[in-house]
């Protein structure tokens, strides 16, 4: 089954080189980047205010482990926000695709 996973990032270069590595790697079918979003978070006690861009990874869920680890390896935050989330309905022939179009090498 495929799944959704949610990632910011702090510019388009950190996301650009996240989402290529996960595609070459054939960890993911395809890597969305959508620029411009605004987190409101707390962070150490503080309330912090960010632009970032958010990557949307769709990919099958038996590649989590290894994207997981390349998102922690690659990205410049303490604590990279890493959120996976089955996807239970749509296109039947998208998300055949999603799940049959990456293979772990």
């Amino acid at each position: 089954m495929p799944h959704l996973i949610y990632c910011t990032c702090p510019d388009m270069l950190v996301a650009q080189r996240i989402a290529r590595y996960l595609i070459a790697e054939k960890l993911a079918a395809c890597v969305n980047i959508l620029p411009g979003v605004q987190s409101v978070y707390e962070w150490q006690g503080l309330i912090e205010t960010a632009q970032e861009h958010l990557l949307l990874i769709k990919s099958p869920q038996r590649n989590y482990p290894e994207i997981e680890a390349a998102i922690k390896s690659l990205h410049p935050y303490q604590l990279p926000e890493i959120i996976a989330v089955a996807i239970e309905r749509g296109s039947d022939e998208y998300l055949t695709w999603i799940d049959t179009s990456p293979s772990t090498p």
